[in-house]
């Protein structure tokens, strides 16, 4: 088994929700490939919370490995900022040709007890701020001669979701706008795709959501090396995806996912069946 060590060396990648999580460690994964990082999210130094993580506290381990960071404070609600921090990185940098939409809202619950003002934030940082990121980078992509926008969401393959309906009609229009602009995009060289883990990841919304034990969980290392799968690959040809990362690793060889787990076990499909509740693993 290898896996693959993309050479990311002269690119920058613009990450969404790197504070912590699974946008933490997909900024240290590329950063360790010689990728610069534009780190982003609304926790900083400056905040007094108890929360562990800052955007300036990624750009700094970022550049113990080597490479260059710029951290922006960033509220996907808000387009000017959304706007303003697209330009200062593309400023700073020259061009940005790998970006990200990681960041998230959850909420967990059903039509009727979820109030408007809790619907209006899922929308607005999963779909409307994926949207915002994409329209914002968009002309930018296609100018250069190879390049990326991915999106960490899952597959569209229902029409309904009861017990979280809100959450997931905000994560599926994640997917649905990059699905949708790679196709916009044929013949630019940008590779527009989606990620998500089959199991549920060990994160902070996690643990405060109570979603499953440890027996549940993996590591976001897991994620991490399934993006970098993608990256490896021609974005002129890897285009319009919606990927699982245990199908893109054990395409990669992968048959034992051991080293993920937070325990001994094999954790269960649980998000990848949050939205498809008839999903099997590969036998």
């Amino acid at each position: 088994m290898a896996l693959a060590a993309p050479d990311l060396s002269g690119s920058t990648a613009f990450i969404t929700g790197t504070t912590r999580g699974i946008g933490k460690r997909l900024a240290l994964a590329l950063a360790d490939r010689g990728c610069d990082i534009v780190s982003t999210g609304k926790t900083t130094d400056e905040d007094d919370t108890e929360l562990a993580g800052s955007v300036e506290q990624t750009a700094r381990e970022v550049r113990d490995r080597g490479v260059e960071a710029l951290a922006c404070e960033l509220d996907l609600r808000d387009e000017d900022r959304v706007d303003a921090v697209v330009e200062e990185a593309i400023d700073h940098f020259g061009e940005v040709d790998i970006v990200i939409n990681n960041a998230s809202a959850i909420q967990l619950a059903n039509v009727a007890d979820l109030p408007a003002d809790r619907f209006d934030l899922l929308t607005d940082v999963n779909v409307r701020g994926s949207h915002l990121v994409a329209h914002a980078f968009a002309d930018h992509l296609a100018g250069l001669d190879g390049a990326w926008l991915l999106s960490n969401s899952p597959p569209v393959v229902t029409d309904r979701s009861p017990g979280k309906a809100p959450y997931a009609w905000s994560k599926l229009g994640m997917s649905f706008i990059t699905l949708s602009l790679a196709e916009e995009l044929v013949g630019e060289d940008v590779g527009c795709n989606t990620f998500w883990p089959v199991t549920t990841i060990d994160t902070r919304a996690t643990r405060y959501f109570g979603l499953g034990t440890e027996d549940d969980w993996r590591t976001p290392e897991v994620v991490a090396d399934a993006v970098l799968e993608i990256l490896a690959r021609d974005p002129s040809e890897c285009t319009g995806n919606s990927f699982y990362d245990e199908a893109l690793l054990r395409e990669a060889g992968v048959n034992d996912f051991s080293a993920y787990n937070l325990t001994d076990g094999d954790p269960a499909p649980m998000s990848a069946q949050m939205f498809d509740p008839e999903f099997e693993r590969e036998s």
